[in-house]
Formats: structure tokens, C-alpha cells, sequence
């Protein structure tokens, strides 16, 4: 297949999570798709936008997507039924064997649940193959939580924790940044435990540094960075950070690796 040709994909159902967030599943081949990859979508006229997976099944793929630009502005004007094009899947992703038999935590910063979604789905539906599972992720707002039916599933095996950076006084759940929950987390090996974090850069950072605190190797704690990744296979040079394509060796690294890129 020709990497620089889009296919079409039919929207076969669409959520709707807040004004500027939705999920769009399209029917499409799932072969090589890992969480953390990306695809590139585009509209003719419009053009195109890199965009991760955040869920996928045996003949559809999902994609949550911030309504922020030309395209994706575009995009929320479709309906179920219509199609767009997409090309892909690009990068690495995160290859959830590496995490079996292992304590996991995943924290994940707003729309960054998006890309660990499939991670989380894999060990709801597979709770035996990890030794735990713990999720904490972050919000502006409770009105900005995604995939509220997916973290009340969740909530049924694994350990989910989810808070806000500010709510109204008859908010009845967490408050406060994602960091917090680190320091407290109950781990029974440092050293069996992997640790997925994806989010806003300052947000991965600071919890980075939590996790670095626990004497967790920079090796089991894994990021996702999707920095201005543009055409997908590079060529543009626009994810170019040292002499790493975020777009092809990327986005997902290992914390021993990451660190040492420098923007």
C-alpha cells in the first residue's frame, strides 16, 4: 500500500464527550494497531491532522478528537454515515506484553487518556495477565471528563482514580493534580512495576519526578510525546527533536530514552 495515499473510512458511530470532544469509530482494517499510534486524518480541501487511536476492535477503529483547527473544526460538521480519510497506523505504540505480568499504573492527563485507552481495555478484558492495575487521570473540570462509561466499567476490576483541578463546592469527588495520588500508591515491587504516562508536557513531567521519587527505573516508565508531528513517515522533519522522528521512533518511549531529547 502506497504511504502517502489515504484510505476512506465510514463513520459508524459517533460520542459525544463534551462541546469540543468527541469520539468518531470508523469501520477500518485494524492490522499493526497498538494504543499509542496514530493515524493521519484529512479532509479534501482542509487537509489533515495526526490523530492517536484510542480504542479499536476487529473491523473499526476509534479516534477522540479535540475540535482546535482547521480539520478537526471541519470533522464536527460529519455525521454517522459520512466519511473521511485516513492513512496509517504511524509510530510505535505501546506494546501492552511488555506490561503483563506486572504491577501497571497509568497516568494519563485529560485527553491523553485517549492513546492508553486500548492499554486499559486490554487488562479490564485480561485482568489475570497483569499482578495489578491502577489508573489515576486528571481533568480540568468535571465537565471535561471523557469516556465516562468506560471509567465506570473500569471501576469494576480495576483501581481507578479519577480527579479535577477545580470544581464547584457540590462536587463530591477528587480535586487536585494527578501528582498527588503517586506518593501513596501502594506497590508491592518497585522493581516489577511499569508506570504509562501521557498528558500535557508539564503534567508527564512532574509526574516523571513523582515516579523517579518512588525509585521506579527510568526504563519501566513509559511517555508518549506527540510533538508537531505533521506528515506521519519523515519526511517534513516538523517532529524532529536530536536525531529522533517523534513520528516513526516515536511517539512512545521509555523514560531512559525521552529524557534525553532536547526541543
Amino acid at each position: 500500500m502506497n504511504p502517502y495515499i489515504p484510505m476512506a473510512s465510514k463513520i459508524i458511530d459517533i460520542v459525544k464527550h463534551t462541546d469540543i470532544e468527541w469520539t468518531f469509530r470508523v469501520k477500518a482494517n485494524t492490522k499493526d494497531v497498538l494504543p499509542g499510534k496514530f493515524y493521519e486524518i484529512s479532509i479534501p480541501k482542509f487537509g489533515e491532522s495526526p490523530i492517536s487511536v484510542s480504542g479499536y476492535g476487529k473491523d473499526y477503529i476509534d479516534f477522540t478528537i479535540r475540535s482546535v483547527g482547521k480539520v478537526t473544526n471541519e470533522l464536527f460538521d460529519y455525521k454517522v454515515g459520512d466519511s473521511f480519510f485516513i492513512r496509517g497506523p504511524y509510530g510505535n505504540g505501546f506494546d501492552v506484553s511488555l506490561y503483563e505480568d506486572r504491577e501497571v499504573v497509568v497516568v494519563a492527563g485529560g485527553s491523553g487518556l485517549a492513546p492508553v485507552r486500548g492499554i486499559i481495555d486490554h487488562f479490564y478484558e485480561n485482568i489475570d495477565k497483569c499482578k495489578s492495575f491502577k489508573l489515576i487521570t486528571g481533568f480540568r473540570s468535571p465537565q471535561d471528563v471523557l469516556f465516562k462509561d468506560d471509567l465506570k466499567k473500569w471501576s469494576e476490576k480495576l483501581d481507578v482514580t479519577v480527579t479535577v483541578d477545580k470544581a464547584d463546592e457540590n462536587y463530591q469527588g477528587n480535586i487536585g493534580l494527578v501528582t498527588n495520588y503517586i506518593p501513596n500508591l501502594q506497590i508491592e515491587n518497585i522493581n516489577n512495576t511499569s508506570a504509562i504516562v501521557v498528558g500535557p508536557p508539564m503534567m508527564m513531567k512532574f509526574t516523571v519526578e513523582e515516579f523517579l521519587k518512588r525509585d521506579l527505573a527510568e526504563n519501566n516508565i513509559w511517555v508518549s510525546y506527540e510533538r508537531k508531528m505533521c506528515c506521519g513517515i519523515g519526511k517534513c522533519g516538523h517532529c524532529k527533536m536530536d536525531d529522533t522522528y517523534i513520528c516513526i521512533d516515536g511517539p512512545v518511549f521509555d523514560y531512559s530514552y525521552a529524557k534525553n531529547l532536547i526541543d
